[in-house]
């Protein structure tokens, strides 16, 4: 397990993509976090307050899990849809022909590189809108450990998703559609379904299982939860849910693309 580790370390490191989809991810997260910081401390058109204090600090703060998840999850499939769009997965495999060490590095490597687009991310949305939010708001809420805590999960969380992102590149290997899937289900398909669920008494509860309801549960805030988009669960329960959408698609990855012969 240590060669195979070292070994996809090196992947990660040797290529752009990663670094590149971090910056992407750096800039994208501290805007947001200024446009989100602006929208939650002005007053409504109708008067009353606007909304503030330490719900406003969790929505800005946690933006990197709430919307810049798309980031790692992608960085995770492509790092394993690589491997067979440019057949590294060959020499790879002639290394060292287990391939649950193989699968099992590849998780164990996009969680760590996970972490650190979720460092980034987080830090990128925390310095993009916590000066708004001390100017205009009603404080940064920066030593407030109802914040710190779901901030701290949010870096968890982005690395999950990493995680994740190998599960679907094995399920899915083709790169080109790898991509359209997580695009498509996470900007769209997902946001929807869940907007229909929540809007049906019966089927409010299946919102709560599906993969961003239970990142955002993990936090314990989220951008789909602040916008009213159902109940979450709770941390541990929803923890368990997101691993297991993970280790899923893994499991499934393991048993049909990689029983196969690659060449």
């Amino acid at each position: 397990m240590k060669a195979a580790l070292i070994s996809e370390f090196r992947k990660w490191t040797s290529t752009r993509l990663w670094w590149i989809l971090l910056i992407v991810m750096a800039a994208y997260m501290a805007f947001l976090g200024v446009v989100m910081a602006f929208s939650m401390t002005l007053e409504p058109a109708g008067g009353g307050p606007a909304v503030g204090g330490v719900d406003a600090a969790l929505t800005v703060y946690t933006l990197g899990n709430g919307l810049g998840y798309v980031f790692p999850l992608l960085a995770g499939a492509m790092s394993m849809t690589a491997e067979f769009r440019y057949q590294t997965i060959t020499p790879s495999l002639l290394a060292d022909p287990r391939r649950n060490v193989f699968l099992g590095a590849k998780l164990v490597a996009a969680v760590v590189i996970g972490l650190a687009f979720g460092v980034v991310g987080t830090l990128a949305s925390v310095a993009g809108g916590a000066p708004i939010l001390a100017w205009r708001g009603e404080g940064a809420f920066l030593s407030d450990g109802d914040v710190l805590v779901p901030v701290l999960l949010s870096v968890v969380a982005i690395a999950l998703w990493a995680f994740v992102g190998v599960g679907v590149g094995s399920l899915i290997p083709n790169q080109v559609a790898a991509i359209v899937v997580v695009l498509a289900f996470t900007q769209f398909v997902e946001p929807i379904l869940r907007l229909a669920l929540v809007s049906v008494d019966a089927l409010e509860g299946v919102a709560r299982f599906l993969p961003i309801a239970a990142s955002e549960a993990l936090v314990g805030a989220g951008t789909y939860a602040s916008l009213g988009m159902g109940e979450l669960l709770g941390r541990v329960p929803g923890a368990l849910v997101f691993l297991a959408y993970g280790l899923l698609f893994a499991v499934i990855g393991r048993w049909t693309t990689l029983r196969r012969d690659i060449t």
